[in-house]
């Protein structure tokens, strides 16, 4: 089988893989720093290792517009630098090889339906909570992309101002599901970070109040068949079970499924291939850019 590289694009760290699936899959994490340092160190990772196809699952917004003079661009995004970067085009100049690009949590996606927590199914939805919050869908077995691609982490949230007085930290919206209840929304309001924070915590349940309100407008929308959580803040094993009750109270029965009502813990659950869900799906976008 050919080899195949794969990019786990984030706004602090890119993992370049090489393989044909996870189980061979060889992988290092470089910093994200400029994009020209970043581009640079990848393009002369994968010349040595003598890849057929390039797939790249990148942090956004992206244009993903194949009719656009900017196709294969990073867009409007706040890291420093990085706007209006060429990802898919310096990589395909350099490496000449057949390079797909996608954002990051839509490739997440594609690894958990080939080979994680979502074999098997149509219609699911793989949510990211890090640095920042995304989600990616596949619904009928395809990705969504539609106008640009989904922002599930900028849905507006419901607000308590008396529970949480916190204005939320995205530049964009304030109190967007990323600007409550991202990792710097945790930094910032509670002035440490989530992994300092002891499980008892109230942050947690905060956390997960929010998370609940924006999995039931994903349950509504969408009706998928599972959501999976990942990301650096749902490595808090105590989050699932808050979410889930939160999710159930939610949905107050409304959707008379028996994922949603007896078995939730199935409905909700982490990843299956754990922090290598980005560039195993990475593998996917490659081997679709070499068909």
């Amino acid at each position: 089988m050919a080899i195949l590289g794969g990019i786990e694009g984030g706004g602090t760290k890119w993992v370049l893989g090489v393989g044909t699936d996870p189980d061979d899959l060889q992988t290092i994490s470089i910093p994200a720093t400029t994009p020209e340092e970043t581009l640079r160190r990848a393009s002369d990772f994968f010349r040595a290792k003598t890849i057929a196809a390039l797939g790249i699952g990148c942090f956004g917004p992206l244009d993903l517009n194949t009719a656009s003079p900017t196709y294969g661009h990073i867009t409007f995004t706040p890291k420093a630098g990085w706007r209006n970067t060429n990802v898919l085009g310096e990589l395909s100049r350099t490496l000449q090889v057949p390079v797909a690009l996608d954002t990051d949590v839509n490739a997440s996606a594609l690894g958990e339906a080939r080979w994680g927590a979502a074999q098997g199914l149509t219609d699911f939805v793989y949510l990211t909570v890090g640095t920042g919050i995304g989600g990616g869908a596949l619904v009928g077995g395809h990705l969504i992309h539609g106008l640009t691609h989904p922002e599930m982490g900028h849905m507006p949230m419901p607000r308590d101002r008396d529970r949480d007085p916190f204005a939320g930290c995205c530049p964009f919206h304030g109190g967007c599901l990323e600007g409550l209840a991202s990792g710097p929304a945790i930094r910032a309001r509670w002035g440490i970070a989530g992994e300092d924070l002891p499980a008892a915590h109230a942050a947690w349940k905060l956390e997960a109040y929010y998370l609940a309100a924006a999995l039931a407008n994903v349950v509504y929308t969408l009706s998928p068949q599972r959501i999976i959580l990942g990301g650096g803040v749902m490595r808090q094993g105590q989050l699932f079970p808050l979410i889930q009750q939160g999710l159930f109270e939610r949905l107050k029965g409304y959707i008379q499924a028996p994922e949603l009502l007896d078995g939730i813990t199935n409905f909700v659950v982490p990843p299956g291939l754990g922090e290598r869900s980005g560039v195993a799906g990475a593998l996917v976008l490659a081997e679709r850019a070499l068909d």
